[in-house]
């Protein structure tokens, strides 16, 4: 399975604690440079950046060979090399909450699952609750419309 993540849901993950259901749930992510880039920006908080530094073994950092044609000026590089990586390798899914970011590769064909698409996949896997972990992802900030979580809490 070929995986490839922009920075949001990576972020998210490590603040709520839950990173480790990405190599459970897909084995390896596959991340283009400025993804690790933005994961270690100043602007990243201090656990995202600490775990940037040392990212585990089954985070590969790996660059698209060639820029999105037609390029797209609304997302920002990290979300346009995510996208044009995960297209370059065909990937199975990429990982991306961004809606223009999300919209853009459905467009392209590619299949995409966000934040609280991986918890309610790492819920059904058994690896976590996913009520606890969605108040948690809100307490740090995450914003999403609530029918939407709503929606989500019904479905499991």
């Amino acid at each position: 399975m070929i995986v490839v993540a922009d920075t949001s849901p990576i972020n998210y993950l490590i603040l709520i604690g839950r990173i480790e259901i990405l190599q459970t749930l897909y084995g390896r992510i596959l991340i283009p440079h400025s993804v690790h880039e933005e994961l270690l920006s100043l602007k990243a908080p201090p656990s995202v950046r600490a775990w940037a530094k040392d990212p585990p073994i089954w985070l590969e950092l790996l660059s698209p060979s060639t820029n999105l044609n037609p390029p797209v000026a609304r997302l920002d590089r990290g979300e346009t090399e995510a996208i044009a990586l995960a297209e370059e390798l065909d990937a199975d899914w990429l990982l991306i909450d961004e809606a223009l970011g999300r919209d853009e590769a459905s467009r392209r064909g590619l299949q995409t699952i966000g934040t609280l698409g991986i918890l309610r996949e790492g819920h059904r896997a058994g690896l976590l609750d996913l009520r606890t972990a969605v108040d948690h992802l809100m307490s740090i900030g995450f914003r999403v419309d609530q029918l939407l979580i709503q929606k989500l809490l019904d479905s499991i």
